[in-house]
């Protein structure tokens, strides 16, 4: 056993799950961790500049979730952030843009599946603004991103949800994927 899995063991023990959020320029990241805290939705939300950190109770859990901003500028930092120390990946992906930046989405998430530190990091992949699609769509859609993330070329752990960050549905739902 690893150093990294006592660690995150005793964390689970403790309570205490760290998460970041990444994924590019409004894809709605802030959105829907505003919506986890119960923001109203129609607050305006500004593109993050760097990072916020945000806390939240969750089934007995202490979630701390860091969201990073996915300006190009900044992604050249997010393995500054101490990723090694986290929990759960949440990588957001704004289905309105899909096909326009599925290289640039692509591209980002394959460095994070490529470092060796996420082996054994849950990566939650969130597919945001699906109040822009009809709901026979959804099975589709999530196929396509799975095919062209070539998720089942990695063995890594992950799950795949749907949400409406400006409407908040289905966003509960990520926190259960969590714990």
């Amino acid at each position: 056993m690893g150093l990294l899995t006592i660690i995150r063991k005793q964390k689970l023990k403790d309570k205490d799950l760290r998460i970041i959020v990444l994924g590019l320029d409004n894809a709605g990241k802030s959105t829907i961790v505003h919506s986890l805290l119960g923001s109203p939705e129609d607050t305006k939300i500004s593109p993050t500049l760097g990072f916020e950190i945000h806390s939240l109770q969750h089934k007995g859990y202490n979630l701390n979730f860091w969201d990073i901003g996915g300006q190009e500028s900044i992604r050249a930092f997010w393995f500054n952030y101490f990723f090694d120390k986290f929990d759960c990946i949440v990588f957001v992906i704004d289905l309105i843009t899909i096909r326009t930046r599925l290289n640039e989405i692509h591209q980002e998430f394959i460095k994070l599946l490529d470092n060796e530190k996420f082996e054994k990091t849950k990566f939650i992949i969130v597919l945001n603004k699906m109040d822009l699609f009809q709901e026979d769509q959804f099975d589709q859609v999530k196929e396509e991103i799975i095919e062209k993330l070539q998720l089942k070329r990695y063995i890594v752990e992950y799950e795949i949800v749907m949400v409406s960050g400006k409407t908040g549905r289905n966003v509960p739902g990520i926190l259960d994927k969590i714990v």
